[in-house]
């Protein structure tokens, strides 16, 4: 019989305060039980496992960081925008270490559909990324940039891997003026349909 008290919402917030404060790697089941004062067992009836518990963790962290950049964004664009989604996608990354952790996790295609949260990330990432003109198959690339670029500086300045003089912040508005030129002067693609047969 379920805990009073304890749900599947309750046990995906806990989770993710415990990723920030530990490690999203240290997030198990014993620890959370841990937390509520309650044995392993009473856990499986609100989550199946160990797994079950992290995706829903990921999917509640990537919902939060797409309502963060959302408001970051609303009525931006272009270059605008581009900085606005950059900022808040880094300062969620370093202010919350360990929910950023868990949206770099791989989840199931058939989860990935059914969750409004990512689909509103892929709406409002795609329309930012249209706003320069492009289309598919350009539309995946450019998002493959944006999130190794953005999430390869975030780990690297996490982990204080920048060692030079030069301010981290001088760098990284750098590089988004580097990522806004490369968005607009991207090398499109040609469609099937438009190329010679």
């Amino acid at each position: 019989m379920p805990r009073a008290g304890l749900t599947a919402d309750r046990l995906v917030a806990a989770a993710a305060d415990l990723a920030d404060e530990a490690g999203f790697e240290n997030v198990t089941l014993s620890a959370l039980a841990r937390r509520f004062g309650v044995a392993d067992a009473s856990l499986y009836a609100h989550v199946r496992n160990l797994q079950d518990l992290r995706t829903r963790l990921a999917l509640f962290a990537g919902g939060e960081l797409i309502d963060r950049i959302a408001a970051a964004v609303a009525g931006r664009a272009g270059k605008e925008a581009l900085a606005a989604f950059a900022g808040a996608y880094r300062e969620y990354a370093l202010t919350r270490p360990g929910r950023y952790a868990a949206t770099q996790i791989r989840i199931d295609q058939d989860l990935v559909a059914r969750s409004p949260a990512l689909h509103r990330t892929a709406e409002i990432t795609y329309g930012m990324l249209r706003a320069y003109g492009l289309a598919e198959p350009d539309l995946t690339d450019a998002v493959r940039l944006l999130r190794s670029t953005f999430h390869g500086y975030c780990a690297l300045e996490a982990a204080g891997g920048f060692g030079a003089a030069r301010d981290v912040q001088a760098s990284w508005d750098k590089a988004i003026d580097a990522l806004h030129i490369t968005l607009e002067n991207w090398p499109r693609e040609e469609a099937d349909h438009d190329r010679p047969a």
